[in-house]
């Protein structure tokens, strides 16, 4: 059964899932979508047109949906789209999107926000993503699924993030992270790939034998970018996780790749 505590302000336009729990001090806005057994410890604030999948949890003090910390913000209707079952822990804060970004934030299923961190207007997160202890999101950021944010990390507007890619803590990332890479550094260097990710999600040795050997082609010494990506898409043409990361690098950014030292 719902339960919402009577110091809870909850406009009555919201719209509340089932088996909802609304913690003390809680204020939710007219526009709010809480879907089923979402969970509010204390004071925790969600506004604007936000919607919340179902078994989401989140800790007090989050600051769930206000309006975006960006200067061309002008009032616009944009969104905040949370999947489901997402922990989102103290002092979280996540805004909606702009007029210049598509007018979406989005975040996708089974993430984990740890401690302050923040998902800043018109990012989009995918499943299973973490972000540690105080770890920055820019504007118009993607991470793909599985990857990791080390604490106090943060990553410049518009860069894109791979699936299965980890940033080191208190790395500034301010181009791309191709799939399964490692990057570390205040200003973040690609130092390989993140092996032990891999090996702990089950990547068959060969699978992580034949990511080594793609990589150390594509970021060799000889030769120019496009060629070496050519010759990856030879070698390994029928390998989807290679081509996910030559199809990553080969895809339109408004930043570089990251590249190691």
């Amino acid at each position: 059964m719902t339960d919402i505590h009577p110091t809870a302000l909850v406009d009555p336009k919201a719209v509340l899932g089932d088996d909802l729990v609304i913690g003390p001090f809680c204020v939710i806005g007219a526009e709010v979508v809480l879907g089923d057994r979402v969970q509010l410890h204390s004071h925790v604030v969600v506004e604007g047109k936000t919607e919340i999948g179902s078994e989401t949890e989140i800790f007090p003090f989050a600051s769930i949906g206000h309006v975006p910390q960006d200067l061309k913000y002008k009032g616009e209707p944009s969104t905040l789209v949370i999947g489901c079952r997402n922990r989102i822990r103290e002092y979280v804060t996540m805004n909606p999107g702009t007029e210049d970004g598509g007018m979406t934030t989005r975040v996708g299923d089974d993430c984990l926000f740890m401690v302050s961190s923040h998902v800043a207007h018109d990012c989009i997160v995918g499943n299973h993503v973490i972000l540690a202890n105080n770890a920055t999101l820019g504007g118009h950021v993607t991470v793909d699924d599985f990857a990791i944010l080390g604490g106090l990390s943060a990553v410049h507007q518009f860069v894109r993030v791979g699936r299965h890619a980890i940033i080191g803590g208190m790395s500034g990332v301010e181009n791309d992270v191709i799939p399964y890479g490692s990057v570390v550094g205040d200003r973040a260097r690609l130092s390989g790939l993140n092996v032990v990710g891999l090996k702990r999600r089950n990547f068959a040795n060969s699978e992580i034998h034949n990511l080594r050997t793609a990589y150390r082609m594509l970021f060799a010494e000889e030769g120019t970018m496009v060629e070496r990506v050519d010759d990856v898409r030879e070698m390994f043409g029928d390998n989807s996780v290679i081509m996910e990361i030559v199809e990553f690098m080969r895809a339109n950014s408004q930043r570089g790749l990251t590249q190691p030292r």
